[in-house]
């Protein structure tokens, strides 16, 4: 099997190393990842619920794919690789922000994560991989945000920063569309 590695960045996402990934959770290190949000022509969200065999958070619910890229491999890329090996499928992807979480765990592990979030749109079938994802489904954003408020629980650390900041991101997009 394939070590994998992550890329070690500064808070300017500027990559000082690279590390074997669980090492860089252990030691609860800053690297490179990613968090890709499909939407379909209703504008529902394509959430994924972990594998529960996943190193941490496995069973919980979050967008569509999340993962880091290989050293050397840009952020696109890895987001289309990932997109194919879990979720079944590729769609054209625009980078919308990025944004840095850090996140415990109650295995010892840390996420700390200078995240890459990009977006997309997506109609076809969804073959995802069992070992990466556990079930799936598109969630209209209304029944997706009262399931947030009544069972914050049941998502992953990352998801409740990402999700809210890509709201006010779109919110923005909308109205500088309507302004020009």
């Amino acid at each position: 099997m394939m070590l994998e590695e992550v890329v070690l960045v500064n808070e300017k996402d500027e990559p000082m190393g690279t590390m074997e990934k669980m090492a860089a959770h252990e030691k609860a290190l800053l690297h490179r990842a990613f968090s890709v949000f499909v939407f379909n022509k209703n504008g529902d969200l394509l959430m994924q619920q972990r594998a529960f065999s996943k190193y941490h958070s496995g069973g919980l619910w979050t967008n569509t794919c999340c993962s880091h890229p290989r050293p050397g491999e840009q952020v696109a890329d890895a987001a289309t690789r990932r997109l194919q090996e879990e979720m079944g499928f590729t769609t054209s992807l625009a980078k919308a922000f990025d944004f840095t979480y850090k996140a415990a765990f109650d295995n010892g592990l840390t996420e700390h994560e200078f995240d890459h979030v990009l977006t997309g749109v997506y109609e076809g079938p969804v073959h995802f991989n069992p070992n990466e994802v556990a079930a799936y489904a598109f969630m209209p954003v209304r029944e997706l945000e009262a399931q947030i408020q009544e069972t914050p629980e049941r998502f992953t650390a990352w998801f409740h920063i990402a999700y809210p900041t890509l709201k006010a991101w779109m919110a923005v997009s909308q109205n500088k569309k309507h302004a020009v």
